[in-house]
């Protein structure tokens, strides 16, 4: 069969309204368009659909169907690249004829490649790498070909993140070899470049190229509003221009043709460099093996390009917004600190916010949502939007979508189940986390492992009787013992996944204590002090974003265990006497050390989110739940909140944020130097340099904070202030390289400890250049 464009074009549109139906939630639909045809698009989509359903549930079986399907994509677009190639007709004279088959292709690679990064496995990390070797040149032979002058050829507030006086004149930022869709007029930065609620793809026009950094690139300054510039002065085009049409055709069809190229392109681009960058500095040395280099700026701005086209229902617009989500969350979830949370924050809920305004019912664009709540410390309202979006749910799966989205779904639940956690909700984290088992087939025994975490933590609650300690003890054996047959039912790829590894030390851990102190080895729940919960906790940096009235509370828990800690602060409670101390091994001790040292460092760091006085009563800012008096954006994401309620919640633990900041440092190093003396939990070490390397930047932010408070008329930084920032980044690296140092991969879940010391050396480096140090 011969190329067509326009029936390429024709084969895209219908394609499409399968992912339309994909992130609305209605899966059934989406499968039936998806079965319908078997040209590469509907394949693709077909392998897309399945990829989601396997990497949101990480099910194994889903797993090999979605590589099933998507090598039947692979395998189609590589024959239809093949026919096109033979063929003279193009959809634009800007582009070799079958570049759209090209791009569904390498779309398929890296999704195969992504699947086995899964595994959160150095091996699978190796896999995934081997298996985008072939991306790479397809990649950049498709990036030299839509963008030959490059991502960042010209300089723009929205790709220059320390650049905070914004140039209006709108000179291409890209030189797509075709130029993009309008912009709307006087766009602002800061509330997001999605405008259109239309559920149809609109017909663009010609815009600056400027604002394709407008909706949330990481590097946007977010301090302005730009006015789109009028189209009517472009010239119409040559024989050899980049809009030359050579093949008639429905107008919008071949649009959509355009738009798959410039948004696919960017995004495959951005998500190839943007993989790389995030895997482990290990698997990233066996990367450089192969040639691979990556720039993670570089990778923002392409996904912002591509982004761009979201608003639009263009399929690679909307991952490429989803992919910007997961990244802005994990970024605020797990890299302790940020050089410029705010902006994060603001370019976060722009993506959410445009995607969402086009399908209001996806559980992806609810789930982020809820993210953006937890991330700006109003964990209740995250848990409505939870809620609510889990009702809206259980509706459409009476009515004509039966089927919906239930690994999405099963996302909302499990953030559910986090922030239960987080908030001390304990009754209502167990069940959340006991409802996941019944969703998907990842690790139920994490699962069990937590919610025997939560009865634990209620057994020991002052509110409790000894008739309900009794049950809740007994709810936690049950859990436990569980554990061991769903561990060797469920093994991802036929190995165990980091967390069971470490699980399964921690029972038999447990186990051997309980036979040391003469207790009954069947109910060895009894002899476990510290909850489960909060130790697997520490590792999705559960006690980070908490109110400091929690963070106060499990100091109080942790503290009030025998022996006493050792350190003094103003919330540390006293153990009653006792003969038998509740922890008696390095591995405990350390580890209450290390949740000490964060709860603290959480409630001396309050001071930043006030930033300032109890006389204003004008709403929180909409990007963070800091005392700000800008008000909020409109449609904001971040509910307001009275900023002298807030004021008057957070000052009194202010007036002792020294002193928590102080015992914080003390009971980390104390935490690190038991390291030497642990038996089982070896990655405690580790854990806390990244915690002091955190704990380094977070003083001097707190610093920093303060001196702007008490300095209104000249705001700007002092020469004594960047001084100490420079020996805070220093110290900060220094801890990180110790940190490394003390997690070979032997150590329980040490990839995950790498990733997370990748992000914040991101961050350290960014804050460097903001403030115009070199490296």
């Amino acid at each position: 069969m011969s190329y067509s464009p326009h029936a390429a074009a024709t084969q895209l549109a219908s394609a499409l309204r399968g992912f339309d139906h994909l992130f609305a939630n209605e899966i059934s639909s989406a499968k039936k368009v998806f079965a319908s045809e078997t040209d590469p698009f509907h394949l693709v989509g077909a392998g897309c659909l399945c990829f989601l359903e396997a990497s949101l549930g990480l099910e194994t079986s889903k797993m090999s169907e979605a590589t099933r399907l998507l090598a039947l994509a692979e395998a189609g677009s590589r024959a239809a690249l093949k026919t096109a190639a033979k063929s003279k007709s193009r959809a634009s004279a800007a582009f070799p004829p079958g570049l759209e088959y090209e791009i569904a292709n390498a779309d398929t690679v890296v999704l195969l490649g992504i699947t086995h990064a899964l595994s959160e496995s150095y091996m699978g990390y190796l896999q995934c790498i081997y298996a985008m070797n072939s991306a790479h040149g397809k990649f950049s032979k498709l990036y030299k070909t839509v963008f030959p002058n490059g991502l960042d050829s010209h300089t723009t507030p929205s790709i220059t993140p320390f650049s905070w006086t914004p140039s209006v004149t709108p000179s291409p930022a890209v030189s797509p070899a075709i130029t993009p869709k309008t912009s709307s007029s006087n766009l602002s930065l800061e509330t997001s470049a999605f405008t259109s609620n239309s559920n149809k793809p609109a017909h663009p026009a010609v815009k600056p190229s400027l604002s394709f950094f407008n909706i949330a690139g990481r590097w946007g300054s977010g301090s302005s509003s730009l006015a789109s510039s009028s189209t009517s002065s472009l010239s119409p085009p040559t024989p050899n221009g980049a809009l030359s049409v050579v093949e008639a055709g429905n107008p919008e069809e071949i649009q959509n043709l355009k738009n798959l190229i410039i948004a696919g392109t960017a995004f495959g681009f951005g998500l190839f460099n943007l993989v790389f960058s995030l895997l482990p500095k290990k698997a990233q040395s066996v990367a450089g093996l192969f040639g691979f280099a990556h720039s993670r700026r570089l990778a923002l701005q392409a996904l912002a390009v591509s982004a761009e086209y979201a608003a639009e229902g263009e399929v690679h617009g909307v991952f490429a917004g989803l992919v910007l989500m997961t990244y802005h969350g994990v970024v605020l979830l797990l890299s302790g600190y940020q050089a410029d949370e705010a902006r994060i924050i603001r370019e976060y809920e722009g993506v959410v916010r445009g995607i969402e305004a086009r399908y209001p019912k996806g559980a992806l664009w609810i789930l982020n949502r809820a993210k953006i709540l937890r991330m700006t410390y109003d964990s209740e309202s995250a848990i409505r939007v939870l809620k609510g979006g889990l009702e809206e749910t259980r509706k459409d799966a009476e009515g004509e979508h039966s089927e919906g989205f239930k690994q999405a779904d099963t996302l909302l639940v499990f953030e559910l189940a986090w922030i239960y956690l987080s908030q001390r909700h304990y009754v209502e984290s167990a069940e959340a986390f006991i409802k996941l088992t019944e969703l998907n087939s990842w690790s139920h025994g994490t699962y069990y492992f937590i919610a025997a975490g939560c009865h634990i933590s209620l057994a020991h609650s002052d509110e409790v009787s000894p008739d309900e300690k009794e049950k809740y003890l007994n709810q936690a054996q049950r859990l436990l013992d569980a554990i061991p047959n769903l561990l060797d039912k469920r093994k991802m790829g036929g190995k165990e996944l980091p967390t069971e590894v470490l699980i399964k030390k921690r029972l038999a851990f447990y186990k051997e204590k309980q036979k040391r102190r003469g207790g009954d080895e069947a109910k060895f729940a009894e002899c476990i002090r510290i909850s489960p919960a909060d130790e697997l906790g520490i590792f999705w940096n559960t006690h980070n974003r908490i109110s400091p009235s929690i963070a106060e509370a499990h100091i109080k828990d942790w503290s009030v265990l025998s022996p006493p800690v050792g350190i003094d602060s103003p919330y540390m409670a006293r153990p009653p006497p006792t003969t038998t101390p509740d922890l008696d091994t390095p591995d405990e001790l350390a580890l209450r050390l290390l949740l000490l040292g964060i709860a603290h460092r959480s409630i001396g760091c309050v001071g930043i989110r006030i930033k300032n006085s109890p006389a204003s009563t004008e709403p929180a800012s909409s990007s963070s739940s800091y005392i700000d008096t800008s008000g909020a954006a409109p449609e904001s994401i971040v509910e307001s909140t009275s900023s002298l309620s807030l004021f008057e919640e957070l000052t009194p633990y202010a007036d002792n944020a020294s002193a928590c900041l102080r015992a914080s440092r003390e009971l980390l190093f104390a935490a690190h130097a038991f390291q030497s003396s642990i038996k089982v939990s070896t990655w405690i070490g580790g854990l806390a340099m990244f915690e002091l390397a955190v704990l380094d930047l977070k003083e001097v932010e707190v610093e920093e904070n303060n001196e702007k408070n008490g300095n209104s008329i000249n705001p700007g930084l002092s020469a004594d202030m960047k001084n100490r920032w420079k020996k805070a980044l220093e110290s900060a690296r220094i801890k990180l390289d110790a940190a490394m140092a003390l997690a070979p991969n032997s150590v329980d879940l040490s990839s995950r400890l790498d990733s997370r010391v990748v992000m914040l050396r991101d961050e350290i480096g960014m804050k460097a250049e903001m403030l115009g140090f070199t490296a």
